[in-house]
This record gives structure tokens, sequence and C-alpha cells, in this order.
């Protein structure tokens, strides 16, 4: 199963990814992880990355879809993939579906979680005091905010004309929020 978690950032994402990769076995590919990653190499790439991310910006689309591309591999080999923070573009998602489907898969199920801008602030300003990362200060989350609600919350209507789309409350408690991760991921 391919399936997509769906929402801003500080949303709650990679929390149910990772369970869901302890509790079902599947690859999670999150592109800020890579990002993260890519940026402490200290390689070229980082170094680009690096300065879009702590400006608040999206890293631009062919950069991230080699990162999912070059992960595809281990998914298959999973039985599939939970996709955090990809796609964040239409033309994201379509390279997606072509990916995808030049590999005889598709994208099964997209989760979204919903949340609320001002819950998000907060929850964003103790993820930095905890996590001191650069890409959670304030003012760059507000930009991020901003790139997600601009860039991204669009693609909502083309999951929803697929019929893929389900809507979780992301506000609830972490346990109902799984809770209702599941039911989704069994009435798929």
């Amino acid at each position: 199963m391919n399936l997509i978690l769906f929402g801003p950032p500080a949303a709650g994402k990679g929390t149910q990814a990772k369970r869901l990769v302890t509790d079902h076995g599947m690859v999670q590919l999150s592109t800020g992880d890579m990002l993260r990653a890519a940026r402490s190499s200290g390689s070229e790439l980082g170094l680009r990355v690096a300065a879009i991310m702590d400006g608040g910006q999206l890293v631009s689309d062919d950069i991230v879809i080699a990162l999912i591309e070059e992960r595809l591999p281990e998914a298959e080999a999973a039985g599939g993939a939970i996709f955090d923070g990809f796609p964040r573009t239409l033309a994201q998602a379509k390279a997606l579906d072509d990916m995808l489907a030049s590999r005889g898969a598709k994208i099964d199920l997209v989760i979204q979680l919903k949340v609320d801008d001002a819950a998000l602030i907060e929850r964003m300003g103790i993820r930095f005091a905890l996590e001191g990362r650069a890409d959670d200060k304030p003012d760059v989350f507000v930009t991020r905010l901003a790139a997600y609600n601009e860039q991204t919350a669009p693609l909502l209507p083309y999951y929803q004309a697929q019929g893929k789309l389900v809507e979780v409350n992301g506000m609830e408690a972490l346990e109902n929020v799984a809770v209702a991760v599941d039911a989704a991921l069994a009435a798929s």
C-alpha cells in the first residue's frame, strides 16, 4: 500500500508515519528528513538545500523528486511507502503518479490531517524550543505555513477527485488520531 500523509508542517504527519512504520512495516519517505540529511551532509546539494530551507521556501521539484525516486526500491521491498511531506505541488503529485505507474504501483490512500493554523504556530514554538531546528524558527514557520497554504493545499481537490482523500482531525489526542488513521487504512 502506498499512502500519503497530508497536512501542513507540525500537523503530526511524522508522528503518525513513525507509528505506521512500527505497526505495519511500511517505509517512511519523509522529504523533510531527506532534505535535513542532505543539508547536514555538507555537500554542494546540501548547501543549496540549507539556503532554501533557512529561508522557509520549498525546495525545487527536481531535487525532491530525485530524492524520492532513489528510495522507491526500498519501499517496494517493504510492501509500501508512507509519503510524508511529498508531494507538495501538483507537478510533484503528477511526477509521483508517473513514477509509481512506471513501476506498476499507485497511491492507494491520502490521509489529510486537518489542523488549525494557530495551534500549529503553538506546536512549532514548542518544537523549536525542544529541537532547535532552523526551519522551525517562528518567522520561518510562518513562511513555511504560507507556502503550504498557497502551493500544497491546492492538491486536496486533485486527490479528492480520484476518491483517495480521507480527512482525519489532527487536533485530537495522539491516540485518537492514530485510531482514525488506522480506520482509514482498514477501509481502503
